[in-house]
């Protein structure tokens, strides 16, 4: 069986097929190389374009003799998608049922579809569920329930079996050379400023949090990547037909609290200069958004093994292998 990835020569995707082809599967990939890059998946085969190029999709399915889709290309910036939100619907939601449409007519058989906890929303609970009401508050997050309602209506109408998997807040790397490139997740953002000898940015200290900064569920890309696994072989030998399940550790972090244990990894956490500096709040960011991961342990046996830690120690091992370093000293 070949599993299709899209968006594979990315951050994310590039975990993805590096632990499905560990395990054994055979994937390709396509990508539009927009965030990707194709040193990440040495020795995987690479289909360069977009999903929205129906017939570049179709070929590929073909060509390949695609059986199983694991869909993690989107765009995906909160701020962006509330300044940009029909490129966000071309991307994320037009993209998708391109694809389906192709994999229905190809026959392929199981879906993977890379959701994301922002479907939920400012839920008012302490910890998220997945038969919580999705209110989301931002057209990213619309974007992805839209996509989880796609997948359910295309498999409800064709047979297709399927997981939607809510991604919770990725950081780290399995792998030095897999490492976040990108700016707009918490963990590279405070990286960079820390480089640049900037402080920190904190969107928000008044929300109604014990420390009055956001509050989230952080996740190791590489227990990401195993979630994905999981999916792909219970779907191929049938153990799942229907899944919609959440991926975090079920365990709160506050902005701030990140920050300082970032401040720790780096060696920054007695210099001045690098105390968190407070900004207005971003447009749609809730205030906390913590996973139940009972749903994906219970049907796939799967569970997160990684700390916060391990993961800050992790994406700073890569940042620094690209030769960056945090500058020593306090400010002149």
């Amino acid at each position: 069986m070949t599993w299709l990835v899209t968006g594979g020569a990315g951050y994310i995707g590039a975990h993805v097929v590096s632990v499905m082809r560990e395990a054994g599967e055979r994937v390709v990939v396509l990508d539009d190389l927009s965030s990707g890059d194709p040193a990440r998946i040495p020795g995987t085969p690479l289909v360069v374009g977009s999903v929205l190029d129906a017939g570049l999709v179709a070929e590929t399915l073909r060509g390949h003799d695609v059986r199983g889709i694991v869909h993690i290309a989107a765009k995906k910036q909160v701020e962006e998608s509330v300044r940009r939100p029909l490129h966000y619907y071309r991307e994320n939601v037009e993209a998708l049922r391109v694809l389906l449409e192709a994999a229905t007519e190809a026959g392929v058989e199981s879906f993977i579809f890379s959701s994301s906890a922002a479907v939920y929303g400012a839920p008012d609970v302490d910890t998220v569920v997945e038969d919580t009401e999705c209110r989301p508050v931002n057209p990213y997050g619309t974007t992805k329930l839209v996509g989880e309602w796609l997948v359910r209506d295309v498999a409800a109408a064709t047979g297709l079996r399927y997981v939607n998997l809510r991604y919770f807040n990725v950081a780290g790397a399995v792998d030095p050379a897999l490492t976040d490139r990108g700016v707009s997740n918490l963990v590279p953002m405070v990286f960079q400023r820390l480089s640049e000898r900037r402080p920190p940015l904190v969107f928000g200290d008044d929300y109604d949090t014990p420390d009055g900064t956001c509050v989230r569920d952080f996740i190791h890309v590489g227990d990401i990547a195993s979630a994905h696994l999981a999916a792909a072989q219970a779907l191929a030998a049938g153990r799942v037909d229907a899944l919609t399940a959440n991926i975090g550790r079920g365990e709160g972090v506050s902005v701030r609290e990140m920050v300082s244990t970032i401040r720790e990894v780096t060696g920054t956490a007695d210099q001045s200069w690098a105390e968190p500096v407070v900004e207005p709040r971003r447009p749609g960011d809730p205030a906390r958004v913590v996973a139940s991961a009972d749903t994906i342990r219970d049907a796939l046996g799967w569970q997160a093994r990684y700390g916060v830690r391990e993961m800050v120690a992790s994406a700073w091992a890569g940042w620094t292998a690209r030769g960056a370093r945090v500058p020593s000293g306090e400010r002149e």
